[in-house]
């Protein structure tokens, strides 16, 4: 068995990894971040960056960079319900330096914040490198065991950041227990080819008592079937031929190209869970992102609420990991401080969930709900869930030190 000893040992290079493993070895903290895949080319992972976290970006140099890889820019949010549309969020008026959502896919962004991260004496990025188990000390948790190309490793470090998602190995072999939200829907993931006369804005359309997001891919669509809670016994039972027609039915300029799921190896399921750990920490242990909190897919903000952990959590951390003396204190202050936004914003998915996609599936409106008509008829209105989405409830900005 091959060991290593850094100052924080970061579990997982999503979003949230990747950017604390960089701000971290910027302020002159060594740190290993360890993720079990090969690359970051993974499908189906959220893409929307939002203009609180291209404001991150662009604090650390780093937006135009960004900016220069193929990308969509969203400045309104569209709906479609019947035959209606709505534009629902304006992001134009936004105080940000970025007046739009950023599509781009995952595996891009994280190449943007490891390239910058490589260049940086203090980060260590361990690919195909897993987690399997925590290594503790009377009751303080001093490092993980992972398997790696080259066998079993130890990676000892006086913190371990769990940032692996919300199947986390870290929040359960630290057995935090967690709140469960509720949800009344899972998604089904797939993509379809794009064609130059299709429409040319980001829609979630509600048609047929069914719910549907497009986005962007440039050379496809990445198409998000939302469906109730459980119910994918039923759309399976029903077989590939009805959910081909669902989709012509919700989305008509998709006839014709539905044939291409050919399988259900090309629909993916993604288990809608909206929970939060009741504590993110235990001594020598923090949970971040998906970890700490999964979120409901409205709105895209998973990534961006990373994100804001990782900036918060290297703002908090590296003087106390830099002098080795990093306390629990430090480490509710990281919960403290992120916990009130997380609250916050699941509280506004659940209202969300609750009270439109609820009441849609299975059900096509006969008119437009009210809170829709206010942002058709008063436009300046758009403006709040912009803010919203685009922004949040507490953005976080760059103040850890570069070494």
């Amino acid at each position: 068995m091959t060991s290593m000893r850094v100052q924080c040992c970061v579990a997982g290079g999503g979003p949230a990894g990747m950017m604390l493993g960089l701000l971290l070895a910027r302020a002159g903290v060594e740190v290993a971040v360890l993720e079990k895949h090969a690359d970051f080319l993974r499908d189906f992972r959220g893409d929307t960056v939002h203009p609180s976290t291209l404001d991150v970006l662009h604090e650390l140099g780093l937006l135009d960079a960004f900016l220069k890889r193929p990308h969509q820019e969203i400045r309104e949010l569209a709906g479609q319900i019947g035959d209606a549309t709505v534009t629902i969020a304006d992001f134009t008026h936004l105080p940000t330096r970025c007046r739009f959502l950023a599509l781009m896919p995952q595996w891009d962004f994280l190449d943007v914040l490891s390239d910058e991260a490589r260049r940086l004496p203090a980060f260590h990025l361990l690919m195909r490198t897993e987690v399997t188990g925590l290594l503790v000390d009377d009751g303080c948790i001093v490092g993980v065991d992972a398997t790696s190309p080259e066998g079993p490793l130890q990676v000892r470090a006086p913190l371990v950041v769990g940032c692996d998602g919300r199947h986390s190995t870290v929040r359960e072999r630290a057995a935090l227990s967690s709140a469960d939200l509720g949800s009344p829907m899972d998604v089904l993931w797939m993509r379809l080819a794009k064609r130059g006369d299709d429409p040319q804005r980001t829609f979630g359309r509600i048609r047929a008592g069914h719910m549907l997001v497009t986005l962007d891919r440039g050379d496809y669509w990445q198409c998000a079937l939302v469906i109730p809670k459980g119910g994918i016994e039923r759309v399976r039972a029903a077989g590939l031929p009805a959910l081909r027609a669902t989709l012509v039915d919700v989305a008509p300029f998709f006839s014709g190209r539905v044939e291409a799921l050919a399988s259900w190896d090309d629909i993916k399921l993604l288990t809608v869970v909206v929970d939060r750990l009741v504590q993110w920490w235990r001594p020598g242990l923090l949970c971040i992102g998906d970890a700490a909190h999964a979120m409901s897919p409205i709105g895209g903000v998973g990534i961006n609420l990373a994100i804001q952990d990782a900036v918060a959590a290297a703002n908090l951390l590296a003087a106390p990991l830099a002098a080795g003396t990093v306390s629990c204190d430090d480490l509710r202050a990281v919960q403290r401080r992120r916990e009130w936004p997380t609250r916050a914003t699941q509280r506004m998915q659940i209202f969300i969930q609750d009270h439109v996609i609820a009441g849609v599936l299975g059900r096509t409106p006969r008119q437009l709900p009210w809170v829709l008509k206010l942002l058709r008829w008063f436009p300046a209105l758009r403006r709040v869930p912009a803010r919203l989405v685009g922004v949040g409830f507490r953005p976080e900005h760059v103040s850890a030190r570069r070494s």
